[in-house]
């Protein structure tokens, strides 16, 4: 008889799945127009700014003011869709693609409930995650919990997607630190418009692989206790791109050559730089979330994108979050486990008092 390790099969899927979509030809690899110049040097300075006056500082969200649509009614639910303005500075606007000047938001909410006996969960974006059907999919069965779903699409994707980007592949290392930065603040500013506006009684934050990462940076920044949701993600976007499978589909030449501009540098300083630029995104760099009690992290036994080292450190970081695993790899887990998320979400949740802090 024949056993078979579904472990590795798992993890072999992953590398299947990886070399299909970052070693084909079918389109270009990760940051193809290199390291982003004056705009990386001026986002990492923003973000260096940042960290040492974060800890145990309630950073107020900006207010916004979302135009509504509805999509679709029924007898006990609505969909709607919302478009603002990123509420970000002008230091970030002006390296900001004009495409991605206006955030979208879809909204799906019970109806028949006042919001204060209500919960709503942010979803952020993962890689590739263009559009909202995927989120509002995970999050539509919360809504007998009495739980809404938002869904932000993310700058640099769907609608806000630059003209020259080809899919998910972001032209520049700098584009992927600015999609994080405002990422942060708009979905922050939608907590804020949920809990000062809305008058939803409780928030949280979810997201998968890339959206998890956001998700866990929103929870920890935000200054009401949130259920805070990363779903099979790095504590750093050096381990998913320096580590996991994205280092295939990551163009180190095209880097090489725009670094040597600067000055010589071998591919493995080139990877170095890598890791020394993601590091601005080393989740066990920010604050302890308010309730850390709330945070439920959902890992996969045999991801080949993310190491489950890089789960544990940042679970080791904030005493008192919790860690759950599941059997599968990155791309099987996204398929199959949206039980065991949503579980999470509703678990999170319970951990807060109706009501939250005043902002």
């Amino acid at each position: 008889m024949v056993t078979v390790n579904l472990g590795v099969l798992h993890y072999v899927l992953d590398h299947l799945y990886g070399a299909f979509v970052h070693r084909s030809k079918l389109s270009p690899p990760f940051f193809s127009r290199g390291w982003g110049g004056s705009k990386l040097d001026m986002l990492e300075n923003v973000i260096n700014r940042f960290f040492p006056e974060a800890e145990g500082q309630n950073w107020q969200p900006s207010t916004v003011q979302p135009r509504w649509k509805t999509i679709w009614e029924t007898k006990n639910a609505c969909l709607r869709e919302g478009v603002f303005r990123t509420p970000c500075n002008e230091q970030l606007i002006s390296v900001l693609p004009p495409e991605s000047y206006n955030a979208r938001v879809a909204f799906l909410t019970p109806k028949s409930v006042p919001p204060e006996k209500m919960a709503c969960v942010v979803h952020l974006a993962g890689t590739g995650d263009h559009s909202f059907e995927r989120r509002l999919r995970l999050g539509g069965p919360l809504l007998k919990e009495n739980i809404a779903t938002m869904v932000l699409e993310s700058p640099f994707y769907g609608q806000r997607r630059p003209r020259l980007q080809r899919g998910a592949k972001l032209l520049c290392v700098s584009d992927l630190l600015l999609l994080g930065t405002v990422t942060i603040e708009e979905a922050r500013c939608l907590l804020y418009w949920l809990e000062a506006e809305a008058g939803f009684g409780k928030t949280g934050v979810c997201g998968l692989s890339m959206g998890g990462v956001h998700a866990a940076m929103v929870g920890s920044l935000h200054p009401t206790p949130v259920a805070t949701l990363p779903f099979l993600s790095p504590h750093s976007a050096a381990v998913a791109f320096c580590e996991g499978i994205l280092k295939y589909g990551t163009a180190w030449e095209a880097l090489r050559e725009d670094a040597v501009q600067k000055a010589a540098m071998t591919l493995e300083q080139v990877r170095e730089r890598m890791r020394s630029v993601l590091s601005l995104t080393d989740v066990t760099r920010f604050p302890v979330p308010k309730n850390p009690e709330a945070v439920i992290f959902v890992a996969a036994t045999d991801d080949g994108y993310i190491p489950k080292h890089s789960v544990l450190e940042l679970q080791r970081a904030w005493p008192g979050s919790e860690v759950r695993w599941v059997t599968g790899g990155h791309v099987s887990s996204i398929l199959l486990h949206h039980n065991e998320f949503r579980r999470a979400i509703v678990d999170a949740l319970n951990k807060l008092q109706w009501g939250g802090s005043s902002l």
